[in-house]
């Protein structure tokens, strides 16, 4: 069967979240029509947190979605770091802009566009397989045929397997349990750090981690880290199990028992191609990466908006021009794969000496296709962004 008919060039997207609606909105924005397919019922975003630095934001306000994102979402005055309850860091970013929200505000944000441009959404729509020719096969039998295909449909991506690209999947010894609960404020106490961001690490008796982050005015986003088949990854949490070490987070970790959660051992995916034919894969299906820069998001983000700048225009000459996005694209992505993995690796994080120019390059990236004036409401950072060159 053909694909929609139009005078446009046309892409069919296979998943719907970050990744997906952002390629989804930056081709749309430079001429292509646009489909794409959730194999889920409903839209939305697994419900917990999420921080974005300013490689993210950008690409928000690229997409046209900064705003919404501002309007219900929360910037730290410190990111703080304790070893044992006991402050070994002290982080305020003056200069280096970032926020805090649940993720499905964020998605309700990049939905928003997405449907400003008239893009077509199918629910319990997914992509089985892909052919470097342009073709997709649905779970219902169905074949359409694209002038471009993206890949965005996670680390279990059926485009990427059905394809044959080879992966190399490494898993941590850690693992995240995400959870939105209240903030309890009256219940914690009237201390000003609660505003923090606060990385809490505990090696004894024994490793569990909690990242506590405001998300906004009413909501928490916390990370209940633990070693991977360990009782702090069992999900729903034993509650004995974290107050035995978190005692002062007791109102949190009260709530934590009732909320929705999952727990997802860290993973590292790395591939040896993101392109074939007229396919990209974009996101998780591509660079799947530990979680400790903050970053898997927001590469995923800043590649589906690039990978829109390299094919404006048209088709002529597309394989070469997916070639060529990923050739100047990729080796920040993969850069920023291995230092977080070697962070997560070392359980760096705990010493709170990450904030220097080389873990933060990417954070302070201007991704292709993205305006490097001042964000709005965020001071402007002294330091010089950089940027891939397309040639």
């Amino acid at each position: 069967m053909a694909g929609k008919a139009t005078s446009k060039p046309h892409a069919e997207i296979a998943g719907a979240g970050y990744a997906g609606l952002t390629a989804a909105v930056g081709l749309a924005q430079r001429g292509w029509s646009v489909r794409l397919h959730e194999k889920r019922d409903t839209l939305g975003s697994f419900g917990a947190g999420i921080v974005l630095w300013e490689n993210a934001l950008r690409v928000l306000r690229a997409i046209g979605a900064f705003e919404e994102v501002a309007k219900k979402s929360f910037t730290a005055p410190f990111y703080e770091t304790r070893m044992h309850n006991k402050t070994v860091a002290l982080e305020p970013f003056d200069h280096d802009p970032w926020a805090t929200m649940t993720r499905q505000h964020l998605y309700d944000a990049m939905l928003a566009p997405a449907r400003r441009l008239d893009i077509e959404i199918l629910h319990s729509s997914e992509v089985v397989s892909a052919d470097p020719d342009g073709t997709v096969t649905l779970g219902s039998g169905r074949t359409i045929k694209a002038d471009l295909v993206v890949g965005a449909d996670g680390v279990g991506s059926n485009v990427r397997d059905s394809m044959g690209f080879a992966v190399e999947r490494n898993k941590a010894r850690d693992g995240l349990i995400r959870m939105i609960v209240p903030r309890c404020r009256r219940e914690l106490g009237p201390e000003a750090f609660w505003d923090n961001v606060i990385d809490f690490w505990n090696f004894e008796p024994r490793v569990q981690r909690i990242l506590y982050v405001p998300a906004n005015d009413n909501d928490l986003y916390i990370g209940l880290m633990a070693p991977y088949r360990s009782d702090g990854s069992i999900v729903p949490i034993k509650l004995e199990v974290w107050l035995d070490m978190f005692p002062f987070l007791e109102p949190v970790l009260r709530e934590a028992t009732n909320a929705p959660g999952r727990y997802d051992r860290y993973e590292t995916t790395v591939l040896n191609a993101w392109t074939k034919g007229r396919v990209a894969l974009v996101g998780d299906a591509a660079h799947a990466m530990t979680p400790s820069l903050a970053e898997g998001a927001a590469c995923a983000m800043m590649n589906a908006l690039s990978l829109a700048v390299y094919v404006e225009g048209g088709t002529d000459k597309l394989e070469e021009r997916l070639q060529e996005w990923e050739r100047n694209e990729r080796p920040l992505t993969d850069r920023t794969q291995r230092r977080s993995a070697k962070l997560t690796a070392e359980r760096a994080l705990s010493k709170g000496e990450w904030v220097n120019d080389e873990l933060m390059e990417t954070m302070r990236h201007i991704p292709t296709g993205a305006s490097a004036d001042p964000l709005p409401g965020f001071p402007r950072r002294n330091a010089t962004g950089t940027q891939a060159a397309k040639s």
